[in-house]
């Protein structure tokens, strides 16, 4: 058995924190209240001063295995995850080979089982992410794929996305699209604006994300299928999100802690560490993003972990790829950049971060309470720290060296203790 004593207990769910001690047994919170130390505990862990909330969950990761282990794997992945506080992952299926087929996908589940964390892993939507036929997704979602994209890739043929959107539905897991129409982009990774024309480029204007967002709306509300808006980025696609959510549809949207922290400006400040799909844009657009946020409109933070070498990203600005790092840095940019600046209270940055993502993939966590898993992060919201080592493999980051507050002390996992951070 496990003690956390005294620390500020967080129920997103109920939107509500006390002061109070927990009680973990057998992978489970057994209780939570006031309970006396008496000597009957394996561990006791002193949290006062600390926030006790359920482990972060992040719908949206990818951890480059099998194929491109150069960047990242499995393991290396949820490590960064439990130093970052997160107890479950979902793994896109963009790797190499993609997720498609049965072997694929049981490599991932068998690999995620050894490392201390849920990695639950995604399916793709169709055969090799091509776009042209879909895979059998009544057999992947039997054997354990937790829900299906294509994400990096747009699905662009219509009749195939519907077909898909009904089977999801059908099968009641989600399906999650990334947004950006190649038609009207010239350069990936910066927005078309102030910042391209600095730059001489064209680049991605918000458009191409806008567009495919008010086509899959309404296959989503034709169709009946959860759907999940990937790393939405643009004032419009917040607008229309909000107005599928007064339609009725099961229209779900994510947002990244970049997205939410940076403007494109910051591409010319740190060159391809800023570059990102959908890319970084205006202030306006990051500060509809933080109201869809507060009013319930985008349900989810998610990372969009996505690790590259340093001489990928070393190439120019049109060549390099785009993506940064997020796992390690994503609780404190909710900390520092929402909480901190009174946009969201503790208990829904809880519920953006895990109670929501939980619910989406319809997982049994994301809440605290006697009787639900023992999965928790326990954290200090004021202590100050530089960004500047990362367990993952990657430290693609235009994060680093900045100050942020919220670090990660302990991230528990079926009530195991998977991640203690030194010099405690």
């Amino acid at each position: 058995m496990i003690l956390i004593h005294g620390g500020c207990v967080i129920d997103p769910e109920n939107k509500s924190q006390r002061v109070a001690d927990v009680v973990i047994e057998d992978g489970k919170i057994r209780g939570i209240g006031v309970f006396d130390n008496d000597g009957t505990y394996d561990q006791v862990i002193e949290a006062s001063g600390l926030v006790v909330a359920p482990g972060l969950v992040d719908v949206h990761v990818h951890f480059r295995d099998p194929g491109l282990t150069y960047k990242e794997d499995i393991h290396t992945g949820a490590g960064a995850a439990a130093a970052g506080g997160f107890t479950t992952v979902v793994c896109m299926a963009n790797t190499k080979p993609p997720v498609d087929s049965l072997k694929t996908l049981n490599h991932v589940i068998e690999e995620g089982k050894k490392t201390g964390i849920h990695v639950l892993a995604a399916s793709a939507v169709t055969v090799g992410m091509k776009g042209e036929e879909l895979v059998d997704m009544k057999a992947l979602h039997e054997a354990g794929a937790a829900g299906f994209t294509d994400d990096g890739i747009p699905l662009m043929d219509e009749e195939l996305l519907e077909r898909a959107m009904r089977q999801a539905a059908v099968m009641n897991v989600p399906i999650s699209l990334h947004e950006e129409d190649p038609s009207y982009i010239k350069e990936n990774g910066i927005n078309h604006g102030a910042v391209s024309d600095k730059l001489g480029i064209y680049g991605s204007p918000a458009r191409a994300e806008e567009t495919l967002i008010q086509r899959d709306i309404l296959f989503a509300l034709r169709t009946g299928a959860k759907v999940n808006i990937q790393h939405i980025s643009s004032a419009g696609g917040v607008d229309m999100v909000r107005q599928a959510k007064r339609m009725g549809g099961a229209v779900w949207a994510e947002v990244t802690p970049h997205h939410f922290t940076l403007t494109e400006e910051a591409v010319l400040r740190y060159g391809t560490l800023a570059k990102m799909n959908p890319p970084l844009r205006t202030e306006e657009d990051r500060q509809a993003l933080i109201r869809g946020l507060q009013d319930g409109t985008i349900d989810m933070i998610a990372t969009d972990h996505a690790p590259h070498s340093k001489e990928e990203k070393d190439r120019p600005l049109t060549q390099a790829p785009s993506g940064i790092t997020g796992l390690e840095t994503s609780l404190a940019l909710g900390i520092t950049e929402l909480v901190d600046k009174k946009y969201l209270t503790m208990p829904e940055l809880m519920e953006k971060m895990s109670l929501n993502p939980a619910r989406l993939y319809n997982l049994d966590c994301g809440r605290m309470k006697a009787g639900a898993p023992a999965d928790l992060v326990i954290f200090d919201p004021d202590e100050e720290f530089t960004v500047d080592k990362f367990h993952s493999k990657a430290d693609n980051s235009p994060f680093k060296g900045w100050k942020l507050k919220g670090k990660t002390r302990y991230t528990i996992c079926e009530g195991k203790v998977v991640y203690q951070r030194e010099n405690l």
